[in-house]
């Protein structure tokens, strides 16, 4: 046996088998007899061999074992969404029973607010990048990853030719919304959206802004009202799905001069914001403004009120997303994914107050 740290050789040894076999005991690459494997384990636990070199093994394959998962905000912001923790929980423990683990890269916004190329994206080791949350078409992690050559899946963004997509039927799913509040009686309609582009800003979108639209998810909600006959009074964006936004859009959607009956919030988070904005002016939901929201998160800081939103599958879209990831590198190439979505009645929506 050799000193210090065991060896494969030497898990080998201790099993009475070639250093191949005891290589195939570890990597399952191969065939080999159950009794024989179990037997190279139990030699290896014995010696306190841990297994052979992550490093060595992937020089072998060629792999890395690492997926890219790009987040297209920062990652302070990301977290305190549970939107973004529930899809990542769902990947993660996807790609986890695959052995793969992953690198987060968030988008990193340069002086004008433009997002700058992470140079993790340049060269850090990776088999498969994800790209969800704001990806777009032009979009500079994109072309990095296609100059690279790596794989990716897209979630919620733009479609891109040899690209697999997961997305959510969104857009149906909007559609639905604004057709129960039509059937309420509401007539004037607000809404209060996720980023259109970047640079992001926050509030009141002109016709200028509305050339800029790039955001998939923005889109498509925003079509959704279009599908159901809706033009908005007032379309505010904010910079990101936080409830703070929401709030300050929310002002911005109410203080008007002929203020709508109900706002639709593209997140559920926007949507708590502008409720609390309602209160701040003194008005009552759902009597005095209807609210909705889009996510189907459980928010019971804001009990009495419960959102009447859209619910998206959030962890079977990440579980989706891992699925793409490892059928790219069985080789394959994953068909596009639309996953349905639900819309829930709550307690912020009724009709309009005489």
């Amino acid at each position: 046996m050799s000193h210090g740290r065991p060896t494969l050789a030497d898990v080998a040894t201790a099993a009475g088998v070639s250093v191949s076999t005891a290589s195939l005991a570890f990597s399952g690459a191969g065939p080999i007899a159950p009794a024989t494997r179990d037997r190279v384990h139990d030699a290896a636990a014995k010696l306190g061999y841990a297994g052979p070199s992550p490093l060595g093994r992937s020089l072998r394959s060629g792999r890395s074992g690492i997926v890219a998962v790009v987040i297209g905000d920062q990652l302070r912001r990301s977290f305190r969404d549970p939107v973004s923790v529930q899809v990542l929980d769902g990947l993660v423990g996807t790609l986890g029973t695959m052995g793969l683990g992953v690198l987060l890269v968030p988008a990193t916004a340069a002086e004008d607010g433009t997002l700058a190329l992470d140079p993790l994206l340049v060269s850090a080791p990776m088999d498969v990048g994800v790209l969800i949350w704001g990806a777009h078409r032009g979009d500079p992690v994109l072309a990095a990853l296609q100059r690279r050559g790596v794989p990716m899946v897209i979630g919620e963004g733009p479609e891109v030719e040899g690209v697999p997509l997961v997305g959510i039927k969104d857009r149906a799913g909007t559609a639905e919304l604004v057709r129960h509040l039509l059937t309420l009686g509401h007539r004037r309609f607000a809404t209060v959206t996720l980023p259109f582009a970047h640079p992001r800003r926050s509030g009141i979108v002109g016709p200028e802004r509305m050339d800029l639209l790039d955001w998939t998810p923005t889109r498509h909600r925003l079509q959704g009202m279009t599908d159901a006959g809706v033009t908005p009074t007032v379309i505010v964006e904010t910079a990101g799905s936080l409830v703070e936004e929401g709030q300050t859009a929310g002002r911005l959607a109410l203080e008007v001069d002929d203020p709508p009956t109900c706002v639709v919030a593209q997140s559920d988070l926007l949507a708590a914001g502008v409720l609390l904005a309602a209160r701040d002016l003194g008005m009552r939901v759902p009597e005095d403004v209807s609210v909705a929201g889009f996510d189907g998160l459980d928010l019971p800081w804001l009990a009495p009120d419960v959102l009447t939103t859209v619910a998206q599958p959030l962890a079977a879209k990440g579980e989706a997303i891992g699925r793409a990831v490892q059928q790219l590198l069985r080789g394959e190439m994953p068909g596009p994914v639309h996953l349905d979505v639900e819309l829930r009645i709550g307690t912020t929506t009724a009709p309009p107050h005489p």
